[in-house]
């Protein structure tokens, strides 16, 4: 089952909805995983770790993982960190979510508003559309985004495919695939053929599939906003790269500058027209998500935007995806809230995160560790983050 599901660890039970909890009422903070997640250990230690800071930040226990095996359901006493982003509205309601003040994620109506499948319109009007399907979300973020297609059946990502192979090598990305994983670069009808081949057909359908221009020399900013309680922090930084205990190219870490405040904060103190832009890109799917899909919202909105060029040598840049749940970078995150709540004076820090697989060197000694163990092939893997305070303003 995907993780993505929105069951939770046993079967739903049709109760009425749990008492609202008001923000800033004391309550427990639980992590959140769906029946079957299939996750890795050390993805599941570090949204515990996540959680644990969160509940210290909020002066509050940290309650371990939510079950309802036993058939308890959620009485608006608990607090939310889950591993996905959370589906259904109704869902959520169950387990006592109203607003972004119950929640360290997001919840959205169905399950590829979740995916990077919507950053892309239909390849025409034929294309199969799945239930909430929203073309005003595609128009509004046209300019947001790379060129690209969406499709949510085999037969219309290879006719999505040859039309943009007409632009240049083309990068096939899986809706479920992270830290980019499940993606391929294909330059010829050929290679598309192959790379579609070993598609999961019934994922397609029910999460879809991205055909996007594929960009050389790309760098990979960051841009994001948390809210916890009365604490707001926006954020613009870049993402690194690191090899796994496999070889593997992956998420290596982040380093984010972090200001007290929103969008606008953040606009306020970058001068930069490239960081500007990158910013203002990111609001506008920002802002396009919470205008198109009905019931959605989110205390955690992070956005992935690629610069790169393109096979003619032209600089761009757009949205790849978004995180509305724990991510690689929640921890500086975390981290950035805690320094805001601890001195009232601060507007603005360095937060960076760092994941090292492989060797046997400690965290620095300013860090806050949030793994130290085994990854899923067995080698050592370390995160931790770093937080460096600006001048009071």
């Amino acid at each position: 089952m995907s993780p993505l599901d929105s069951s939770p660890l046993v079967c739903r039970v049709d109760r009425p909805p749990p008492p609202r909890a008001w923000p800033g009422e004391a309550r427990g903070i639980v992590v959140y995983r769906n029946c079957g997640d299939d996750r890795s250990a050390h993805d599941v230690s570090t949204c515990s770790a996540i959680a644990r800071r969160l509940a210290e930040l909020r002066g509050v226990g940290f309650a371990g993982d939510y079950e309802s095996e036993s058939g308890t359901m959620a009485d608006g006493s608990f607090y939310f960190v889950p591993m996905d982003t959370l589906v259904g509205i109704e869902h959520a309601r169950s387990l006592g979510i109203r607003d972004e003040h119950d929640v360290f994620g997001g919840v959205v109506p169905y399950p590829f508003i979740a995916t990077k499948s919507i950053s892309h319109a239909l390849v025409d009007d034929e294309a199969r559309t799945p239930e909430g399907w929203s073309y005003a979300f595609g128009e509004r973020v046209r300019d947001a985004v790379l060129p690209g297609f969406s499709a949510f059946c085999l037969h219309d990502a290879v006719r999505a495919g040859l039309a943009m192979l007409a632009q240049g090598p083309v990068r096939i990305k899986r809706a479920l695939g992270i830290g980019g994983r499940g993606q391929s670069v294909v330059r010829t009808s050929a290679e598309l053929e192959r790379a579609l081949a070993d598609t999961d057909v019934e994922e397609i359908e029910r999460y879809g599939i991205s055909i996007e221009l594929h960009l050389d020399h790309v760098t990979t900013f960051s841009v994001g906003q948390v809210k916890v309680d009365d604490l707001v922090a926006s954020y613009c930084g870049t993402q690194s790269l690191t090899r796994n205990t496999t070889g593997q190219l992956v998420y290596g870490g982040s380093r984010l500058f972090v200001v007290r405040g929103d969008f606008d904060a953040l606009l306020a103190r970058q001068r930069a027209p490239a960081v500007r832009s990158v910013i203002a890109k990111a609001r506008v799917y920002d802002e396009a998500a919470a205008a198109c899909f009905d019931g959605f919202l989110a205390s955690r909105r992070n956005y992935d935007v690629a610069e790169g060029t393109d096979a003619l040598g032209r600089r761009r840049s757009g949205v790849l995806e978004q995180s509305w749940r724990v991510g690689g970078a929640s921890g500086a995150e975390v981290e950035a809230l805690a320094a805001f709540r601890a001195d009232p004076n601060v507007q603005e820090v360095d937060a960076q995160t760092t994941e090292v697989y492989g060797g046997e060197q400690p965290a620095p000694a300013n860090a806050t560790v949030y793994f130290d163990g085994d990854d899923a092939h067995g080698g050592r893997l370390l995160k931790y983050v770093i937080v460096e305070r600006h001048d009071h303003a």
